[in-house]
């Protein structure tokens, strides 16, 4: 393998046990340059356990989490970030009282290291309050970058949720259900953000939205009880048979 086809993220063997019950069960998985991953499964498969493990939320019970060809299992959630990595999260982590400007520039400031001084140093680096201007057009929130976060509607709020994220210029971005309680009139909004991010940041998206996941992923993932069930391309996993029995149901396989 090339060192330009080498995975961004890997893990090896990657096991997360809560006493005796295994959540994340030998999983090894890898993430291509510019990948456009889903990971699905039913309620309790294990996939918001596995995203934490990659992110360094929770630690591993055995196993390796390798960013950039490092092995970073033992690594904190601040080292990853600095080093590539960045999430949102299923319920989000925003402070209401912010503005979306403010709250991007906390998360380049971090970035820059400067995070112990943000109060006075925020907006005194005209590049960086351009910057993030920027990202916030990008991402559709430039008319609302200086109005106070808990008045958004919530689809803005998950926007601005992966506008902080793409502040700390990852390589690869999770995204875990961005669009969970999002109203249905918003939920393409946050597709099409997505769907422009450039290819230089590889993606893993977690969602239980199946029409999101289909028209999103090139490759999918499903964990069942933890373990890495299959994996494919989107057309290989629509049509697996064993994937529709244990991740839609019968009723749904019986009316599909």
């Amino acid at each position: 393998m090339s060192a330009s086809a080498s995975p961004v993220l890997e893990t090896k063997s990657l096991v997360k046990a809560f006493g005796g019950i295994i959540a994340t069960d030998n999983v090894t998985f890898s993430l291509p340059p510019g990948a456009r991953h889903a990971l699905i499964g039913p309620n309790g498969a294990g996939k918001t356990t596995f995203v934490n493990l990659l992110s360094g939320v929770l630690p591993a019970t055995s196993g390796q989490v390798i960013l950039n060809g490092q092995d970073v299992t033992n690594w904190t959630v601040r080292d990853r970030s600095r080093a590539g990595l960045a999430r949102t999260f299923q319920i989000n982590q925003l402070y209401p009282d912010l503005s979306p400007i403010k709250s991007v520039l906390i998360a380049i400031n971090e970035r820059e290291n400067a995070a112990q001084s943000w109060f006075r140093k925020l907006g005194a680096r005209s590049d960086l309050v351009d910057e993030a201007a920027e990202l916030l057009k990008r991402l559709n929130l430039g008319g609302v970058m200086h109005d106070r976060v808990g008045s958004m509607p919530y689809g803005l709020q998950r926007l601005l949720e992966i506008a902080i994220a793409l502040a700390s210029k990852p390589k690869v971005l999770l995204l875990d259900e961005p669009a969970a309680g999002v109203p249905e009139g918003e939920r393409d909004q946050i597709l099409d953000v997505v769907a422009a991010l450039p290819e230089s940041v590889s993606l893993i998206l977690i969602e239980h939205d199946m029409d999101l996941v289909f028209r999103f992923a090139k490759t999918i993932s499903v964990l069942v009880n933890g373990a890495l069930f299959v994996e494919g391309t989107r057309d290989e996993i629509a049509r697996d048979p064993r994937v529709r029995k244990v991740y839609l149901g019968e009723e749904e396989i019986a009316h599909g």
